[in-house]
């Protein structure tokens, strides 16, 4: 019986485990990095040991620290989590030699589904239904294609190519990131389904012989080839379903499948069904699973680690509808650009429990109030799970909540999520892999661009409030009383957009007399929103706190909550949520860049520098690459040019805000 379990991850699954474990009473023992000393789930572990470094390869990746680490904590179990050493068949072997209890599947299935190429070999003669798929360029025959990694998951390494003339680059590209991720850079070539739908199998093995089916899971809407949005059951006939079932047990008896793992499908517009990958390994999309089967899926992983028989024999029935969302750190708008910083408040109405089942609102989260967002690991902040009857409740419910929650101090995906929980084909359970292709409307931001007039005014009044609550004089005069009224109160901030200037007047009783913004939005008058194109509206400041502004906008009220950290400004309204930053009154001056210059983003590395100092490029050429929290990012020019400077060579580390080059327009005369 297991009783002290070592938890070889980090973030949000570490905790999802330690949530499990402390309901069984087993001793929980987590590993971090220097940069995760102070996560959340490093303080929720019994004991923590540290290894010593920042990176992935400095720490999570090392074999030698997790096993020395459970030495000397005295643990007896490793739990692996997903990603990191997850489905690595020699640290599965080496947890096993040093006989210490895995809690996972046989190091001999997991490497036999590690290589993706001689896994469809293998799962081919079990009758699994196959891809065409390529090892090498030249032997494609037509597109569109896939390029994949052979190891490794979680779309790391995967390209789309349309045609042969960007085969050899998305290769190329590919073999870079997948070596970067996993640390083989092996990639092979599949045929391109377009508009097919992503379906999975959860499976369940233990060590009797037995293999069940836990259901189908739907996870077509994804970024980059990443699931940000998935649901149990997914939506699909019967017969398909009884289908996939089948492929999938016989995938899992092809290898003498013990514990959770996952059996990944496309499924093509006309209804074939195309085998993509065996995940040997707990998902992170599992909570849909556990909550439409009740099933506490960690829990089943360490009975069968500990040698017992599933509680089950067949698949269980569906129970309602759950929808899950991977809540990241990230700018959908700039290509997903992931975000670094502190979380200054990370807050989710109407949960109803964390971690483990739950009917409602689930929320597994691996950052708290104050967390920091690191370059050194993925963008995933949380994820959240919605629970209910039928699924058109559950979309309803988990977009509300999106909707409602305050998250202050990083980029987040959190709108785009909402429009695609709200849209009419998510709606329709009609989404496919291509949705965000197809629907730009979806990475509008949620607040519309007329309404950031009111949050602009609301965070200048909250500010005044703000200041009039800690006067040590004279508290009891109304903000920005002075001798003359009839002069505005003026406020400046840096917006989404660029510099917005909030101009407002009180009378003698604090009473607003009259208010403007500049630059106005073109559906907005330079008084404030249009009100149906009549003018501007009749405006009543009805309250006015450090942290609450609440609004009478042509005789309907709007509530704002405000939260200030130091000069950034953070408001949550009834249509959206924006963050200002309130500029100085009298700015210091700063050192003038360089017309063209191209700026990091955030830290990273530059991996390759694709032109030289003098070159002609035009616009849309790649001048660099940029690698930072796992992934390539492409460094464009932005116009026609001579490449004027390049400061930073490949291999060198970048800060945010780094000079990457600088791009000069050509004279047109």
């Amino acid at each position: 019986m297991i009783r002290k379990l070592l938890v070889a991850n980090r973030g949000e699954i570490a905790r999802r485990i330690f949530a499990t474990c402390r309901a069984l009473g087993v001793t929980t023992v987590a590993v971090h990095s220097d940069a995760d000393a102070d996560a959340p789930f490093v303080a929720e572990a019994d004991l923590a040991v540290r290894l010593p470094g920042n990176t992935p390869a400095e720490t999570y990746l090392r074999i030698d620290l997790v096993l020395d680490a459970a030495r000397r904590a005295g643990a007896d179990a490793v739990h692996p989590g997903y990603g990191f050493l997850a489905e690595n068949a020699d640290f599965a072997a080496a947890v096993t030699d040093a006989g210490l209890t895995w809690v996972g599947p046989p190091a001999k299935a997991i490497a036999a589904m590690g290589d993706k190429m001689a896994a469809k070999a293998l799962l081919a003669d079990a009758g699994v239904p196959m891809l065409p798929t390529w090892t090498e360029a030249d032997q494609v025959t037509g597109f569109p294609v896939l390029v994949k990694a052979a190891a490794g998951g979680g779309g790391r390494g995967m390209r789309v190519v349309r045609d042969a003339a960007g085969l050899a680059e998305a290769v190329a590209g590919a073999r870079r990131e997948a070596a970067a991720a996993f640390g083989d850079g092996t990639v092979f070539i599949e045929r391109y389904v377009e508009r097919g739908r992503h379906v999975e199998v959860q499976i369940f093995g233990d060590t009797h012989g037995t293999v069940v089916a836990l259901g189908v899971r739907d996870c077509s809407i994804q970024r980059r080839h990443q699931k940000i949005v998935e649901e149990a059951p997914g939506v699909l006939p019967p017969e398909v379903r009884a289908r996939l079932h089948e492929a999938a047990v016989a995938a899992g008896r092809a290898v003498d499948y013990v514990g959770a793992g996952t059996v990944e499908f496309l499924l093509a517009p006309d209804g074939e069904v195309h085998f993509l990958e065996m995940n040997t390994r707990l998902q992170v999309e599992h909570p849909v699973t556990e909550a439409v089967t009740g099933w506490d899926l960690v829990r089943l992983q360490l009975l069968v680690a500990e040698g017992e028989p599933l509680p089950l024999t067949a698949t269980p029935p569906a129970d309602g509808h759950a929808i899950e969302v991977r809540l990241c750190a990230e700018d959908p708008a700039q290509g997903f650009r992931p975000a670094t910083g502190t979380l200054h408040r990370f807050a989710i109405p109407g949960v109803a429990g964390e971690f483990t089942p739950t009917k409602g609102l689930r929320l597994d989260s691996g950052v708290v109030d104050g967390s920091a967002v690191s370059v050194h690991y993925d963008s995933m902040l949380a994820k959240l799970v919605a629970w209910a009857p039928t699924r058109a409740e559950a979309a309803r419910a988990l977009a509300g909540a999106l909707a409602r929650a305050e998250l202050h101090g990083v980029t987040t995906n959190r709108d785009l999520l909402v429009r695609v929980l709200r849209s009419r084909e998510f709606g329709a359970a009609a989404a496919d892999t291509s949705f965000l292709e197809r629907h730009e409307e979806v990475f509008a931001p949620l607040l519309a661009a007329d309404q950031l007039p009111l949050v602009a005014l609301a965070a200048a009044l909250a500010g005044a409030a703000g200041r009039r609550a800690a006067a040590p004089v004279l508290g009891g005069l109304p903000s920005g009383w002075r001798n003359v009224p009839a002069f505005p109160q003026v406020t400046r901030f840096a917006g989404p957009d660029g510099e917005i200037e909030v101009r407002y007047r009180l009378d003698r009783t604090g009473t607003l007399a009259d208010w403007s913004v500049s630059p106005a939005p073109a559906s907005t008058t330079q008084d404030g929103p249009a009100a149906g194109g009549d003018g501007p509206p009749d405006m009543t400041v009805v309250e006015a706190a450090p942290d609450r502004v609440v609004l009478d906008v042509d005789g309907t009220r709007r509530a704002f909550r405000v939260h200030r950290v130091g000069a950034e400004v953070f408001v949550d309204g009834p249509d959206g949520a924006a963050s200002l930053t309130e500029l100085p009154r009298f700015p210091l001056p700063t050192a003038e860049l360089a017309a063209g210059s191209l700026l990091a983003p955030l830290p990273g590395a530059v991996t390759r520098v694709h032109v030289e100092v003098g070159q002609r490029v035009t616009a849309g050429d790649l001048l660099l690459t940029l690698e930072a929290m796992k992934l390539e990012h492409p460094v464009l020019a932005p116009t026609d040019g001579v490449v004027a400077e390049l400061p930073v060579p490949a291999g060198g580390q970048v800060d945010t805000g780094a000079v990457l080059a600088v791009v000069t327009e050509e004279d047109p005369r």
